[in-house]
């Protein structure tokens, strides 16, 4: 990454839509920002929010990164799903049977997850059969940190990919 001048990072063609459904850490949404830069993603952040995007620790922890993200809020999921087409969804839930491993994420997949604290709701993560998506863990571990389950999910797209970033 050192030899990559910032310049590099602005205006990319979003790979990949990262859908942080009311979210409300920011720390957590400052980490997922900047692994959206890191392989080319857009992040889509669906109110309300539990923070100000303006927020010091929202940014703290995209570093100087989150000038280079990709990146827009929605005021709902009706706004979400207007702009990016629900057959290009996956949900990430730990009531999924389906692992991670078992699908096909190609570019332009939209990878959708929840609240750090009730995750995505029913009405979202059962609307389409087949669609939901669980990171395994064991039974000991209600579930991974927000931030560490979509750059577990982005590097399976990018593995899938052929293991590049632009």
């Amino acid at each position: 990454m050192a030899d990559q001048s910032p310049d590099q990072f602005q205006h990319y063609r979003p790979r990949w839509h990262v859908v942080l459904y009311q979210p409300e850490i920011p720390h957590n949404t400052g980490s997922v920002g900047r692994t959206c830069v890191a392989v080319g993603a857009k992040l889509w952040l669906v109110r309300p929010l539990g923070f100000r995007v303006d927020d010091y620790y929202l940014r703290r922890a995209g570093l100087d990164y989150w000038q280079y993200l990709e990146w827009e809020v929605v005021d709902d999921w009706a706004a979400l799903t207007a702009a990016l087409p629900l057959e290009r969804h996956w949900y990430f839930t730990k009531f999924a049977d389906r692992p991670l491993a078992d699908a096909q994420l190609p570019e332009g997949s939209v990878l959708v997850f929840g609240r750090e604290s009730t995750g995505l709701p029913a009405e979202i993560r059962d609307a389409i059969p087949g669609r939901r998506l669980r990171i395994p863990v064991r039974d000991a571990v209600r579930s991974l940190n927000l931030s560490n389950s979509v750059a577990v999910a982005l590097y399976e797209a990018v593995r899938q990919a052929g293991g590049g970033v632009e």
